[in-house]
């Protein structure tokens, strides 16, 4: 399936649905102090944060964090209790639901189950925003022709929604999307329904889409493998406020609120249980130190296992763990062996490591069959 994006000749050949020249400035949305209460509960608690022109901003919490009012806010169907809401320059809290229409139009959307109109071909479906628009059916015709090749889906024109894949159906909401060229789009869980291939491969058109076109990305979502995918920035929400912010591979890397903690356990190598079964506190009636680390950026392409022994005279063996590669950067848990009979030798090799990692820890002691002397 095709799914290369055109040059920036096709992003100018859409459309500008509120009929005015494109707003210069950095920033796409600027949120300052937005709360937003449900009775006595605030949904969204005094979240400020902003969106710069050309980037993938990942939102990231669990159920009942705040995450769909705060999107919602966004795009003016929720008002907020207090706060600014600033679009392009263009602040939208007063704004009637005429007023928003215009704003509305430079904001794509899409969503966890597509909605897209059963009735109505996938042509139709992404004609559906430019018809409204008022824009002429030729015209039309051309864009929608030009969005189902960046898109992939040329050949499944004049099919129906119920005769395609999860994947297909999200392809033509990330087209219909686009067909009123909005300089933000808003993804709500778009991959939540989709098989773990075709995720990757709805990830993949989305970051090509950003870099190609330039357009700017708002991704909400509850996964942590989608933000390290494609995120530039990374905010984690947490009961309506933000727990913690930052580019992606040094929230990865540093993580410190315990909310980001807990989601990045599922991404983060574990001690197998084979050997955590056999962990004891004790170190002498144990031949081996097992330490975890967390390490990143220039500290993980260092000769750890040499160095280790540089500045400790310990022999270190690699136990588990593993090192991603995030915007560029190596970040990774890794769990080493270290000769425990020396104790001296010991302190002074995690004395070293703690000054190089992001986080050392001695898990526990184990026994070994192959226990070595330094």
């Amino acid at each position: 399936m095709n799914t290369s994006v055109p040059t920036k000749n096709m992003q100018q050949k859409l459309p500008s649905a509120s009929g005015q020249p494109p707003v210069t400035g950095d920033e796409v949305v600027k949120l300052s102090n937005i709360k937003r209460m449900f009775g006595t509960t605030p949904a969204v608690d005094d979240i400020s944060l902003s969106v710069q022109r050309g980037e993938i901003l990942g939102i990231i919490g669990r159920s009942g964090a705040g995450k769909s009012t705060l999107i919602r806010c966004l795009n003016g169907l929720e008002r907020p209790d207090s706060g600014s809401v600033i679009i392009e320059g263009q602040e939208i809290t007063g704004l009637t639901e005429s007023q928003l229409q215009p704003v509305r139009r430079r904001i794509g959307m899409i969503f966890q189950h597509f909605n897209l109109m059963s009735a109505k071909t996938v042509a139709q479906n992404i004609a559906l925003p430019l018809k409204i628009a008022g824009i002429a059916k030729p015209e039309r015709q051309k864009i929608v022709a030009e969005l189902l090749e960046l898109v992939g889906l040329s050949e499944r024109a004049q099919h129906y929604p119920a005769q395609l894949s999860g994947g297909q159906k999200q392809r033509v909401g990330i087209a219909r999307a686009l067909a009123a060229k909005p300089s933000l789009l808003l993804s709500d869980e778009a991959t939540s329904a989709l098989d773990p291939e075709t995720t990757q491969s709805i990830l993949a058109l989305l970051k090509d889409i950003n870099q190609k076109l330039g357009l700017t990305i708002l991704l909400i979502t509850h996964e942590m493998d989608v933000i390290r995918k494609i995120a530039d920035r990374v905010i984690v929400l947490d009961h309506g406020h933000i727990a913690e912010e930052g580019p992606v591979w040094e929230v990865f890397a540093r993580p410190k609120a315990d909310t980001t903690k807990s989601l990045l356990k599922m991404l983060t190598p574990a001690l197998p249980d084979s050997i955590a079964a056999q962990l004891t506190q004790n170190p002498q009636s144990a031949s081996e130190a097992i330490v975890r680390l967390r390490i990143s950026g220039e500290s993980a392409r260092r000769p750890l296992i040499n160095d280790i022994a540089a500045a400790s005279g310990l022999n270190a063996r690699l136990v588990h763990g593993g090192i991603d590669t995030i915007q560029g950067e190596p970040v990774g848990t890794l769990f080493l062996g270290l000769p425990a009979h020396d104790q001296t030798a010991l302190q002074k090799a995690v004395g070293f490591l703690k000054t190089i990692c992001d986080e050392t820890e001695v898990a526990g002691y184990v026994s070994v069959p192959d226990a070595r002397n330094a």
